[in-house]
């Protein structure tokens, strides 16, 4: 790295009575990175602290230290922000897919800071997918300690009465992995397909396919419709809409506001004045073109409109289900 020559050293002991945070967890908080491309970034060579580059995440920082990556100084940490985005099929939850397939976020307006996504919705699922710039609160809301319930709506083919599904209250093990209580109601039949809503806690890989197959259901559509106290709401397919700042603090709960550290009083940040580097672990801030994108200015926080780009834009046309009937209104959580 140009202007830095020395290695700083990683005492572990006296680390653990350093009162600070761990460097990663730092980096991720001022919107640059995830804290697994932040810890990539650090093994490196990227990261510097206080004129030292560093090569290893286990180091501690407080703000009087001075971190650089790529010889840029780290940006001021932005205020904790959260979106609510709709999800249509067909896209992957990534930053880039080594198959090339599209991704979530080439498909999200310009005009947003760099989000990254609480979990993940597989290709094929739709509806709500929470995004912020905040790493660590990303973190505490995928801990499975959190424990927030995830409910969907899905369309399976096949039959089954209720008595099968209240057995899945007590959990169920399949191919040696075990998942924890389900709450399941049929709502309806339609055809060869049945209708379900369907509450889960861990959101494993795959879970309601997964445990849905065990009673012979193919499921050939999932849509979340809540996470935790936030709900899927009428956002249109790739629309998406930023949570209030007072009403988030109040979602989260003190709890999770403490574990996360989530800052409500930073300030806004103008992404178009500062150099952040690529989310390509191996481009450096000069390199704009192949990999960085630029954003107009973010709009007022605590709007509630809906950000430009948005499929608000247009005027809004009864919403349908694929198979050609009424789409299902998506019930409100309890």
């Amino acid at each position: 790295m140009p202007g830095h020559d020395k290695k700083a050293s990683m005492p572990d002991k006296s680390n653990r009575q350093n009162p600070g945070e761990r460097i990663a967890k730092v980096m991720a908080r001022a919107g640059l990175a995830s804290r697994r491309e932040a810890e990539a970034w650090i093994a490196a060579g990227r990261v510097a602290v206080n004129d030292a580059v560093i090569n290893s995440p286990a180091l501690n920082v407080t703000a009087s230290d001075r971190i650089a990556i790529d010889g840029q100084p780290l940006p001021r940490r932005e205020r904790t922000r959260l979106f609510r985005y709709h999800k249509p099929r067909g896209l992957v939850t990534t930053h880039s897919d080594p198959e090339g397939r599209p991704t979530i976020f080439a498909a999200l307006p310009k005009d947003l800071p760099r989000l990254i996504s609480v979990g993940r919705l597989d290709i094929n699922t739709e509806g709500l997918l929470l995004l912020t710039n905040d790493g660590g609160l990303a973190r505490v809301l995928e801990l499975p300690a959190t424990a927030w319930l995830r409910r969907y709506r899905v369309r399976a083919k096949g039959r089954v009465m209720q008595p099968a599904l209240d057995n899945l209250r007590a959990g169920i093990t399949v191919a040696g992995v075990h998942y924890g209580p389900i709450e399941a109601t049929l709502d309806r039949e339609q055809g060869a397909n049945v209708w379900l809503t369907i509450g889960i806690r861990e959101g494993k890989n795959r879970e309601v396919r997964k445990v849905l197959e065990t009673l012979d259901l193919q499921v050939n559509r999932l849509i979340r419709v809540a996470f935790g106290p936030f709900e899927l709401g009428d956002l249109d397919d790739g629309e998406v809409k930023e949570i209030e700042s007072q009403a988030l603090g109040t979602e989260l709960g003190e709890k999770i506001v403490a574990e996360a550290g989530a800052d409500f009083d930073a300030p806004l940040i103008d992404h178009d004045a500062r150099a952040v580097p690529s989310r390509h672990s191996g481009a450096r801030p000069q390199d704009r073109e192949p990999g960085i994108q630029r954003h107009d200015s973010p709009p007022p926080l605590d709007s509630g409109a809906p950000l430009r780009g948005s499929r608000n834009d247009k005027k809004k046309q009864p919403r349908r289900d694929r198979t050609g009937g009424p789409r299902p209104k998506y019930p409100r959580q309890k």
